[in-house]
C-alpha cells in the first residue's frame, strides 16, 4: 500500500477540519458581537458569552489542526520506513490485525502515523477504509513493538479485546 496516498489524506481532512474551525470562529465572533439592540445584550449577556466561548474553542481547534499539519509535513519529509512481515510495528506501520468477536473473525488495517488519531481513510481509488491511529492511542500502544503472528490484549471504552497482528507493512 502507498503511504504517502494515506498522509496526503488525512493532510487534506487537517486542512478541512482548520477551514472549518476558522469559519465556526469568525461566525461565533460576530454573533457575539452583533445582538439586536443594547436592550437585547444586556439581558441577553449571557448568549455572548457563549458565543465567546465557543469562538475560542473553535480558535483551539484550528489551532490543534494547524500543529497536526506541521506535525505530519515534518514526518513526511523523512524516508518513510519500510516494515516487512518480520517487523516489529513502529511509527508509518500500516498493520493488519484479526479479531474475534460475536461475529466471528474481522479484520482491520491501521496504519501508525504521529497525528490523525481516528481518521478513518479511504484506499487508493475508493478501495477500503483504513483506520489512523497513534503511538498516544490505547491500540498504538498496544500494537509498538508488536511482529506477525503476535497475539495481544487492547481495552477499549472498559471493554477487553483480544487481536492478532496479521501482516506488517
Amino acid at each position: 500500500m502507498d503511504k504517502m496516498h494515506f498522509i496526503e489524506q488525512l493532510a487534506l481532512k487537517l486542512k478541512e477540519s482548520e477551514a472549518v474551525a476558522e469559519r465556526a470562529e469568525e461566525e461565533a465572533r460576530e454573533a457575539a458581537r452583533s445582538a439586536a439592540t443594547e436592550s437585547e445584550k444586556k439581558e441577553d449577556g449571557r448568549a455572548a458569552i457563549e458565543f465567546g466561548t465557543m469562538a475560542t474553542a473553535q480558535g483551539a481547534r484550528g489551532r490543534k489542526a494547524q500543529e497536526e499539519l506541521k506535525q505530519l509535513a515534518s514526518f513526511s519529509k523523512q524516508a518513510l520506513p519500510t516494515f516487512g512481515r518480520k517487523s516489529p510495528v513502529g511509527l508509518g506501520a500500516i498493520v493488519d490485525i484479526a479479531m474475534e468477536n460475536d461475529q466471528g473473525r474481522q479484520e482491520r488495517t491501521f496504519i501508525l502515523l504521529p497525528v490523525g488519531a481516528g481518521a478513518e481513510l479511504p484506499g487508493p481509488g475508493g478501495d477500503g477504509y483504513i483506520s489512523v491511529i497513534t503511538p498516544a492511542s490505547p491500540v498504538g500502544k498496544a500494537l509498538i513493538g508488536r511482529k506477525a503472528g503476535d497475539t495481544f490484549e487492547v481495552v477499549i471504552k472498559n471493554e477487553s479485546h483480544e487481536w492478532t497482528v496479521v501482516e506488517v507493512n
